[in-house]
């Protein structure tokens, strides 16, 4: 393991883990001076029954400021105005965000202006913006993918304006992150693939891309070793609650990692393609992850044949011999999403050409890709991946993608 010459790891966040971890949240807000919490969610949230798990774990042990369940699948500006007003008007001291990534980043934006006592978000908007503390915030995922219960980030749209208004501070880390095994049993199996494949890219650009460090390695490898053992065991068997709650430790620990190192070309291609075609950011990470490897293998063969050993176990890692264990991990990657499609009968994509919409139309057809090209070349997750890459790279890996097929690394502009 290299140690750079200089880095900085930080995550101040309290993490709660547990099958019944739920009944600690009064104890902490009371520990952080909160009496009167904020309850934002979303209607899939409600509607799976997990909001009542969560207020029936609380309610009486401490007064719920506002609920409110109306978070759109895109953070909006708009939203988050409008409980901004809502947690004022109720008198509240704190908020409890229970949901995926875009109830955080909304639950965030809200924090931030109630925080500032502002209604003009942009004011706050990119690096280090914040300067002070804000109000208690206490984070319940309910998926085990996007890590934002334990990252420093939000995104949030302004969609009258086309803009996506980004945030970074350590002010917008959650004070607690709470990992209840309950939270995540309703989850369905396609989304349980594709969240779990959005932390493996977590834990594996963490751990290959170029601002990697020592603390944030050890987190990548721990919630790759996870994933490895449980994420296809839960897709099979989503009742196991012992594999839920391996799954959330996994998505915290691989939040942790690339909160603190950055990503690569996977999130760069796939930020791109949700912006231009709306294909879900997780099932964009289950697909371009082998080609984010592939393309990287010429400079990082060493650190992804690493990755092996998490992934697959000491036995695979010692009967593949060294020369072929990079490639190893890209094969059995693969073998994961072919895994995780038939597990779900055909739900988690593996290819872009099969990526379709609720009602069967594709959402990536093949003349779209200069334009995700074009949407990638405005992303700066690229800024970290080990080799640049052009517009001209861009396309021929989303071609590969798009058709599903390996990557032709002789065509690689080799920097």
């Amino acid at each position: 393991m290299n140690v750079p010459g200089y880095y900085e790891f930080c995550c101040r966040v309290n993490v709660l883990s547990g099958h019944d971890t739920l009944e600690k949240i009064p104890a902490v807000l009371a520990g952080l001076r909160a009496g009167r919490p904020f309850i934002v969610t979303d209607r899939g949230v409600s509607g799976a029954g997990l909001l009542d798990l969560v207020t029936d774990a609380i309610r009486g042990s401490i007064e719920i400021g506002a609920i409110n369940d109306e978070v759109p699948p895109d953070s909006d500006v708009k939203v988050v105005n409008r409980l901004a007003g809502l947690f004022r008007a109720s008198g509240c001291d704190g908020i409890v965000a229970i949901g995926g990534g875009s109830v955080m980043d909304t639950a965030k934006g809200v924090n931030i202006l109630v925080s500032e006592n502002s209604d003009n978000l942009l004011a706050f908007a990119g690096a280090n913006a914040l300067k002070r503390p804000l109000k208690p915030f206490v984070a319940i995922p309910t998926t085990a993918g996007t890590g934002s219960e334990v990252t420093q980030a939000a995104v949030i749209k302004d969609h009258e304006k086309s803009l996506k208004l980004a945030f970074a501070s350590y002010f917008l880390l959650p004070d607690a992150a709470v990992l209840d095994s309950r939270m995540t049993l309703t989850l369905p199996p396609a989304l349980t693939a594709s969240t779990g494949m959005d932390a493996l890219t977590h834990a594996m650009e963490a751990y290959f891309c170029l601002a990697k460090n020592p603390l944030s390695d050890t987190h990548a490898l721990a919630a790759i070793d996870l994933i490895g053992r449980h994420l296809l065991t839960v897709v099979r068997n989503p009742g196991d609650r012992e594999g839920r709650l391996a799954l959330a430790n996994a998505a915290t620990l691989a939040g942790i990692a690339f909160s603190n190192s950055m990503v690569g070309l996977v999130h760069n291609l796939g930020h791109a393609t949700g912006s231009a075609c709306g294909v879900p950011h997780g099932a964009c990470m289950a697909m371009f992850l082998p080609y984010g490897l592939e393309y990287n293998l010429h400079k990082r063969e060493a650190v992804i044949a690493e990755l092996l050993l998490p992934l697959a176990g000491p036995g695979v890692f010692a009967a593949t011999p060294p020369a072929g264990r990079a490639q190893k991990v890209i094969d059995l990657v693969r073998q994961m999403n072919q895994d995780l499609h038939d597990a779900t009968g055909g739900r988690h994509f593996r290819f872009l050409k099969e990526v379709v919409d609720r009602d069967g139309k594709p959402m990536v057809p093949r003349e779209k890709l200069p334009a995700v090209v074009e949407a990638a070349r405005r992303d700066g997750a690229v800024f970290y991946n080990p080799e640049e890459m052009d517009a001209e790279d861009m396309l021929m890996v989303l071609e590969a993608a798009w058709e599903g097929r390996p990557l032709d690394r002789n065509r690689i502009k080799k920097g």
